[in-house]
């Protein structure tokens, strides 16, 4: 193992050849130690921000800006699918962490109907989708919704 004294340094700064080759076998060593695991993070990362209330839209495009492969991203978002009702459960949980829909007074749902709709679009949220989560009677209907129990 080197320590930051092996580093030889020359008047432009320095010596990428020795540098490249340590940062080579470094990344070697985590790939092969399974560290380095973009498969792994994708599935993570997917899992994640679905609980967050991140539609696939959304984290297929936070993904793709991290470098994940353009396939790796398809395969993590079609294992959201598998599921059945995954961006039901992402809209429901953006709903229940912003206080959108059911989650307001019912006084002023209708006030702020407007504005619940262009959060759930802003987040990648479909128009159809988005009705059915402000439609919800109340919190125990978008939950039953949620899970898939009940359509409201």
């Amino acid at each position: 193992m080197s320590s930051c004294a092996d580093w030889r340094w020359n008047k432009a700064g320095a010596d990428t050849g020795d540098a490249a080759a340590q940062i080579d076998a470094l990344i070697a060593r985590y790939l092969q130690s399974g560290l380095l695991d973009d498969r792994a993070y994708a599935a993570q990362r997917v899992a994640s921000l679905a609980r967050r209330g991140t539609s696939r839209f959304s984290i297929a495009g936070k993904l793709a800006q991290k470098g994940v492969s353009t396939d790796l991203v398809k395969e993590a978002v079609r294992s959201l699918d598998e599921g059945g009702n995954s961006e039901i459960a992402a809209a429901c949980a953006l709903a229940r962490r912003r206080r959108l829909g059911p989650y307001r007074p019912a006084a002023s749902r209708a006030e702020w109907r407007r504005k619940d709709m262009a959060s759930l679009a802003r987040a990648g949220f479909g128009l159809d989708l988005a009705r059915r989560i402000l439609d919800a009677r109340d919190i125990a209907a978008l939950e039953a919704l949620a899970r898939g129990d009940a359509e409201t």
